[in-house]
């Protein structure tokens, strides 16, 4: 067994291959495919199974640039790393810190998935909000149990369960296939005197691209990074972390959309008499399977309800660790953040605060879909760093041994830089004003401490502050996008009527993301903490060599 020294203990290189592909499903795996489908046909209608391609597409080219920064440079919490290395402090801080805000969230959000469903067999939730949140606390306690007791346990409890949850969806799209009979339903026109809006696409365009960011689509794709966080707990990262991105990935586009296409073929059109934005339930598929006369899967669907969030939560709460893990690394927090476990190899500082930051974020979301535009629009912003950090790695470190290469990276990380920029345009002002203004706070709130004498944080010296200036204007660019842009996405201009109408909008954000990319990029600098990262990287390479050259003989 292989470790990497930490404070206080040793990360573990316990993770097998199959592991960090089990790690990415099982965090992509969990109610978004419970509840997302409901909400994506709300916005879209039919057109949703088209919003979970796009979903599908933009995750993938985000996934091909951290398939080769994850191979190259396999770290704990590399969100929060790999930016570090490339622009130094004042970049490596929002992004963690970004990161930090969206994955912390996720574990609360999938308790309340468990807690939702559970109404079924526990009416009394319906009637106590009390009695729900003890529940949905008690819930991530649990997660923080099991992650305490090393990667190993966690590995081996998550493969499991994930091998249970990719059963159900699978088993849900092949019984709906035959007994579904409903697909008129692709062109259902309401009747007239209702005056709703029908057909394929009945929200058009735009209702699609709302749903991508808004109902849970991003959402539900998101946890295929879950392998890069973990990648400092891999037996073999430099070969395996890239594998387990692009396989979780992939079977996760044919599994969701799948489950769209069957769950629009499955509601009766009874129930869209009043248009597709008033369907309505709290448990979708399991309703949906009850009304086919699918009893049986209802309740199994029911019982996978509680696994599938359930399993979700427990994988961020270890992501969520790791992260706060890195940015300690990083000299954002205090060495005490670096203390290791010495049985389990755990950060048990990190998921204390995620534990903690879990519960209070239960508090001020009270429902599903309030938390998953949020976190969908934090995660995005965290995920588009990689494009430029992957361009400024290949300009500074062009020799750098790269198990997986990205080919034409000049063309797919613009593309995967405009995509993320796109969603989270899309999220809304609404979203986006809670998000940035955290960020920009939290960011200020770090340089204030950073900058106290004597202190051991990283400091925002003047290299820092000339490679980060580019990511602060595109926070307040965007912040200004969100307010003036497009009524259609929810801008509040001038009573939501909008300054830049839609579709010119999306075309002034996709220029306004080419020139901040390439900003981003020429803003990258060779630093001493990513010349350490690859000498790290080289010599484990190298031990790992030995290590399996002497099994041979």
């Amino acid at each position: 067994m292989s470790t990497v020294q930490g404070g206080g203990g040793q990360l573990r290189r316990e993770m097998s291959r199959l592991d960090l592909v089990m790690a990415g499903l099982g965090a992509i795996i969990g109610s978004g495919w419970l509840f997302g489908v409901l909400y994506a046909a709300n916005d879209a209608g039919p057109a949703a199974v088209l919003g979970w391609v796009i979903g599908g597409i933009a995750v993938i080219l985000i996934g091909l640039v951290y398939a080769e920064l994850s191979g190259m440079l396999p770290e704990a919490g590399g969100i929060a790393r790999y930016p570090h290395f490339t622009h130094g402090s004042l970049v490596g801080f929002i992004m963690g810190w970004g990161a930090f805000i969206a994955y912390s969230t996720v574990p609360a959000i999938e308790a309340e998935a468990v807690v939702q469903y559970s109404e079924h067999y526990i009416t009394s939730f319906n009637n106590s909000t009390f009695l729900r949140l003890v529940v949905e606390a008690l819930l991530l306690v649990l997660f923080f149990a099991i992650n305490s007791y090393g990667v190993k346990a966690y590995a081996k409890t998550n493969t499991i369960v994930t091998a249970i949850k990719f059963i159900m969806p699978t088993l849900t799209i092949l019984v709906f296939l035959f007994v579904a009979s409903h697909w008129s339903n692709y062109s259902y026109q309401p009747p007239m005197a209702s005056k709703v809006p029908g057909g394929f696409a009945p929200y058009g365009v735009a209702g699609v691209l709302k749903a991508v960011a808004l109902s849970g689509i991003v959402f539900s794709f998101l946890g295929f990074r879950q392998a890069v966080d973990m990648a400092g707990e891999a037996k073999n990262p430099q070969r395996d972390v890239p594998r387990a991105i692009m396989t979780a990935i992939g079977l996760a586009i044919v599994l969701y959309v799948m489950l769209q296409v069957v769950f629009i073929a499955g509601i009766a059109p009874s129930a869209l008499s009043k248009g597709w934005a008033a369907l309505n339930f709290t448990s979708p598929f399991a309703q949906v399977a009850s009304a086919l006369g699918l009893g049986w899967l209802a309740t199994l669907l029911y019982a996978d309800a509680v696994i599938s969030p359930a399993g979700t939560g427990n994988v961020y709460l270890a992501s969520t660790a790791r992260v706060v893990y890195a940015g300690a690394a990083n000299k954002y927090l205090t060495k005490r953040f670096l203390t290791l476990t010495d049985k389990g190899g755990v950060p048990i500082l990190g998921l204390v605060v995620t534990l903690i930051f879990g519960i209070l974020a239960l508090l001020p979301f009270p429902s599903w879909q309030s938390l998953v535009g949020v976190i969908s629009s934090a995660t995005v912003f965290t995920y588009m760093i990689g494009p430029v950090s992957a361009a400024v790695l290949r300009k500074n470190h062009p020799d750098a041994h790269r198990p997986y290469r990205q080919g034409a990276l000049e063309v797919v990380g613009p593309l995967a830089f405009i995509v993320g920029t796109l969603i989270i345009y899309w999220s809304g002002w609404n979203i986006d004003w809670k998000l940035i203004v955290a960020i920009l706070v939290g960011t200020l709130i770090y340089g204030i401490a950073a900058a106290r004498p004597n202190t051991t944080l990283d400091k925002v010296d003047a290299a820092a502050l000339k490679s980060g200036v580019w990511l602060i204007v595109y926070l307040l660019v965007m912040l200004a996008m969100t307010y003036f842009g497009s009524a259609t996405f929810g801008a509040p201009f001038n009573k939501g009527k909008g300054l830049i109408h839609y579709p010119l909008d999306l075309v002034v954000v996709v220029v306004l993301s080419l020139v901040f990319y390439y900003w981003g990029v020429a803003s990258g600098r060779k630093t001493q903490a990513g010349i350490d990262a690859f000498d790290r990287a080289d010599r484990d390479r190298l031990e790992r060599n030995k290590a399996e050259q002497s099994t041979l003989r």
